[in-house]
């Protein structure tokens, strides 16, 4: 099975998690292993990684890139990376040294034609992560109402044209249903006028990113998914995200600086009364270099946003 993909601040992403060669250090979004096999490689014989995916093609690459081939322990999981909690629970895990979310969609499932994720390859308009879900994007083009296409595109897609995208969408699944990402992306290059569409991204950009979100609940599950993953560290543990558009960014942001904080109390009450402390210090982030974003230009909008347990 071909899955390629680069792996996104692969050193830093390293150097910052793996503090402890013999820890345990989970990988919640696997995909093709990159980021897996930059942590394994650094851990010795005592250390475990565990790999985690919800994706069928990401597990089955993953076992054979990673299984019996480090010093360390390793094993794959399959689970929404919403879940892993439940998979430590399994395997008899408490707490952890480091865990870290590469989120979005990974350079194998853009360049999947028949996965349906990208507007530049035609293919059936699916955009499921996990196969088994019965949500798709066929669905969601198709049967949703016209004022919640407008707001789901307009909210996670942050695109300016997204009341006219959703009309023209329904005008056109009168005429048949869309099935494809090829008619999909017509009926959005009609909807956005011409002026437009000169400059910017591709006119379809924004409109896939909202879908996908939808269909995959990106944003649904990622404050609460990231408080459990604080909560299973060890003191001193790591927590590394990358991010790569600014909806999912602010979230992990705002997350982290609420559980550096600790203490909700207005600022007008002289003693906290609240209970809450502090769980994080020295959050931080780092973006791809120069070279790193000429090498892989899907790097451009990456960031890595990282904090330590206290």
């Amino acid at each position: 099975m071909e899955f390629k993909h680069t792996s996104i601040l692969l050193e830093a992403s390293v150097d910052f998690l793996i503090q402890d060669k013999k820890g345990i250090y989970v990988d919640c979004t696997m995909g093709g292993a990159g980021h897996s096999r930059g942590f394994a490689s650094c851990l010795e014989e005592g250390g475990m990684l565990i790999g985690i995916d919800q994706d069928d093609d990401a597990i089955a690459v993953g076992s054979e890139r990673l299984l019996n081939k480090f010093a360390c322990e390793t094993k794959v999981c399959k689970s929404n990376f919403e879940n892993f909690d439940q998979v430590l629970d399994t395997l008899g895990i408490d707490k952890i040294d480091g865990i870290f979310f590469d989120l979005g969609v990974s350079s194998y499932q853009l360049d999947t034609p028949e996965r349906g994720f990208s507007y530049m390859h035609d293919g059936p308009l699916d955009m499921r992560m996990d196969k088994t879900a019965s949500l798709d994007a066929e669905y969601v083009v198709n049967n949703y109402k016209e004022e919640e296409l407008a707001d789901i595109i307009f909210k996670y897609g942050e695109e300016r044209w997204s009341k006219r995208i959703a009309q023209f969408i329904v005008a056109a699944r009168k005429e048949k249903p869309l099935t494809t990402t090829f008619e999909l992306v017509d009926v959005i290059k009609k909807a956005i006028p011409k002026g437009a569409r000169i400059d910017g991204p591709h006119p379809a950009k924004r409109t896939f990113q909202a879908i996908r979100i939808e269909v995959n609940n990106e944003l649904g599950i990622l404050a609460t998914t990231m408080e459990k993953a604080v909560d299973r560290l060890k003191s001193g543990g790591r927590i590394g995200v990358i991010t790569f558009h600014s909806l999912e960014d602010r979230i992990i942001k705002q997350t982290f600086a609420k559980l550096v904080k600790g203490c909700t109390c207005p600022p007008q009450i002289p003693v906290c009364v609240c209970g809450q402390k502090s769980k994080l210090k020295k959050a931080g982030n780092i973006t791809p270099s120069k070279q790193e974003i000429e090498e892989n230009p899907r790097s451009r909008s990456a960031r890595l946003r990282y904090a330590i347990k206290i």
